[in-house]
C-alpha cells in the first residue's frame, strides 16, 4: 500500500489487488472528521489531524487493512487474458482429433482447465462476434450487426484510403453501440484493472472499449478499420504485450489482456518451416497453408503461456479462449472459405471450443455435454473477478457446473457482411438445444427456403435435415426463438 501526504491531507493511493474494494471503514477517534472513500483512484482521506494523529493514522489503517485483505483471501482478482482466434473450424485441433494440425498449446489450455467443446460463438462473422465477446450481448441486443455498414463508395475503392474515409460518416453510429455499452474493460477498468487491446478490434480507437492501452488507433484517415496496428501482434511481435504484463507487475495492478491477432486468419503466409511440414500432408497447397497457420497461431499462445509462467503470475491469472468464427478452407484457392463455414449458419461457422484455465483454481474438466456461448465470457470473467455483471449481460457463469447442466438453450445469428437495419440485413437466426440445432432463414431473404434441424450427436456436420420428420420439435425450438426475441 502507498500514502501521499499532501498539504493537511493523508491519502491512501495505493492497495493491493487482495485489497482494493476491503477498506475497514471502521471510526477511530473522535478526532476523525471526515472518511471518503474514492473509487479512482482507490484513496482515503483523512482532514483534520495534526502530526501525531497522522502517523498513528497510518499504523492503525496499515493494520486494519493488513488484517481485511488477510481475512479475506476470496478478493483476489486474477489477471485476464482472452486468447481469440481468428477464422478457425472447431474440429482444427489435434486434441479434437484433426488428422494433421498439431495445437500443443491449446491443448495444454483445454487439458489444465475447464475446456466447453459445444461452445458458440453468436454470429459467424467476426465483427458482431468480437463485440458480443465484449459486451456479453447477442448480435441483436449490442447492434453491431456485420463488418461494414451499407453506404454508397461513390466508385472508390473498397478498402482503399478514400473508401475508408467515405466509411467513416456511416460506421460512426455503429461504433458509438460499442462506446455506450458496458465492456468487460469498462467493470474492470472501475475495479483498479489495467487494460490493454491487441489483433483485431473494429470498433474505432481501442479506448472506446474501455481499453486503458491499446494498438489500434482506429482513424480512417490512416487506415483504421478493422484494426490497424492492432494487426501486427502475433504476425510480427509480442513485445508489447510483454511489456504490458511487466508494467502491470511492476505497478501491482491485476491485468486485462485482450489477443486476437490476425492468425490463423487469411493472407495464409506461414513460417517457411510450418508450410514445409504440411505441404506432405494435406491434399493441396491452399489447405497445408492454412493448417500451418493454426499451428503459428497456437505457437503465439504458447509463447504468452510461458511469459506468464516464467514471471511467477499462472495461478494468478485466468486464461480464456475461444474462436470468433469458422473456416473450411476452399481447397483449390488459396486465402478462400468453402460454403457452409464462416458467414453461414452451420456450426462450422459457429462452433468453437471454450476454454476456462486457472492454475490452482479451476478443476481440469473436458465438457462434452453442455452449451456455452461466447456471452458467458463476460459474465464469468467478472465473476472470477468478483464483479457484478452489467444488467444486460446475457450470458451465464459457466464455472458454476449447475448453471451450465441447467441451460436449455444458446443463440446465434447471421447477418449481411455490409448491413443496414436489422430488419433489412438478417439472413438466419439460431437455436440450439443440445441435441437439436433448428437454422431459421428469414423469410424476406430467403423465402424459397424452409426451416434446418439438426441433431447434432448423430449428425454433427449438419447433413440430413430432419425438419420434415420432426415438426413438433422444430415448434418447439421455434417457440424457444420467439421467446428470446420478445426478451429485451
Amino acid at each position: 500500500m502507498k500514502f501521499e501526504l499532501k498539504d493537511d491531507k493523508i491519502i491512501l493511493v495505493h492497495v493491493g489487488p487482495n485489497c482494493a474494494n476491503a477498506f475497514p471503514l471502521r471510526a477511530f477517534t473522535d478526532f476523525v472528521l471526515l472518511l471518503t472513500l474514492e473509487h479512482s483512484p482507490k484513496a482515503i482521506i483523512m482532514k483534520g489531524f495534526g502530526p501525531a494523529l497522522r502517523c498513528i493514522f497510518i499504523f492503525v489503517m496499515g493494520a486494519l487493512l493488513f488484517s481485511s485483505c488477510a481475512d479475506n483471501p476470496g478478493l483476489e482478482r486474477p489477471n485476464i487474458i482472452l486468447l481469440i482466434s481468428d477464422d478457425q473450424s472447431w474440429p482444427d485441433y489435434s486434441f479434437l482429433g484433426h488428422e494433421a494440425i498439431e495445437t500443443p498449446r491449446i491443448d495444454q489450455l483445454a487439458a489444465e482447465g475447464l475446456c466447453i467443446t459445444h461452445g458458440y460463438t453468436t454470429a459467424p462473422l467476426c465483427r458482431p462476434a468480437l463485440a458480443s465477446m465484449a459486451t456479453g450481448l447477442y448480435v441483436r441486443q449490442h447492434g453491431i450487426l456485420g463488418n461494414d455498414p451499407v453506404f454508397d463508395p461513390g466508385g472508390k475503392n473498397q478498402y482503399g484510403e478514400d473508401w475508408l474515409k467515405k466509411r467513416k460518416e456511416f460506421n460512426e453510429p455503429v461504433m458509438q453501440r460499442m462506446e455506450d455499452a458496458r465492456t468487460i474493460a469498462d467493470i474492470l477498468g472501475e475495479a483498479g484493472y489495467v487494460s490493454l487491446q491487441t489483433g483485431k478490434w473494429w470498433e474505432g480507437n481501442y479506448s472506446r472499449g474501455g481499453f486503458s492501452q491499446g494498438m489500434t488507433h482506429g482513424d480512417p484517415d490512416h487506415g483504421g478499420r478493422h484494426g490497424d496496428k492492432g494487426l501486427e501482434i502475433g504476425r510480427k511481435c509480442l513485445d508489447i504485450i510483454y511489456d504490458f504484463i511487466d508494467d502491470a507487475v511492476e505497478d501491482e495492478n491485476p491485468f486485462y489482456l485482450w489477443y486476437a491477432p490476425f492468425l490463423p486468419h487469411a493472407p495464409h503466409t506461414p513460417p517457411d518451416s510450418l508450410r514445409e511440414k504440411y505441404l506432405p500432408l494435406a491434399p493441396t497447397e491452399a489447405v497445408a497453408n492454412y493448417w500451418a497457420m493454426c499451428e503459428w497461431f497456437d505457437i503465439t499462445i504458447g509463447q504468452i503461456v510461458d511469459f506468464v509462467e516464467e514471471k511467477g503470475l499462472s495461478e494468478n491469472t485466468l486464461f480464456v479462449y475461444v474462436t470468433d468464427n469458422g473456416w473450411i478452407q476452399d481447397p483449390d484457392r488459396s486465402n478462400r472459405y468453402a460454403p457452409r463455414s464462416k458467414r453461414e449458419p452451420y456450426d462450422m461457422g459457429i462452433r468453437t471450443p471454450v476454454m476456462y484455465r486457472w492454475k490452482g483454481k479451476i478443476e481440469p474438466e473436458m465438457d462434452e455435454t453442455s452449451l456455452s456461448s461466447s456471452v458467458d465470457i463476460a459474465t464469468t470473467v467478472l465473476a472470477a473477478c468478483g464483479q457484478e455483471p452489467a444488467e444486460d449481460m446475457q450470458g451465464i457463469n459457466v464455472l458454476d457446473k449447475d448453471a451450465r447442466e441447467e441451460r436449455p438453450y444458446i443463440f446465434a445469428e447471421t447477418y449481411a457482411h455490409d448491413f443496414s437495419t436489422m430488419d433489412s440485413s438478417l439472413e438466419y437466426r439460431m437455436v440450439i438445444s443440445k441435441p437439436w440445432k433448428l437454422i431459421l432463414p428469414d423469410a424476406h431473404l430467403h423465402p424459397d427456403k424452409g426451416p434446418e434441424l439438426y441433431n447434432l450427436e448423430d449428425d454433427p456436420f449438419e447433413w440430413k435435415n430432419r425438419a420434415g420428420e420432426n415438426p413438433e420439435m422444430v415448434k418447439e425450438l421455434k417457440a424457444y426463438l420467439e421467446n428470446w426475441l420478445n426478451t429485451p
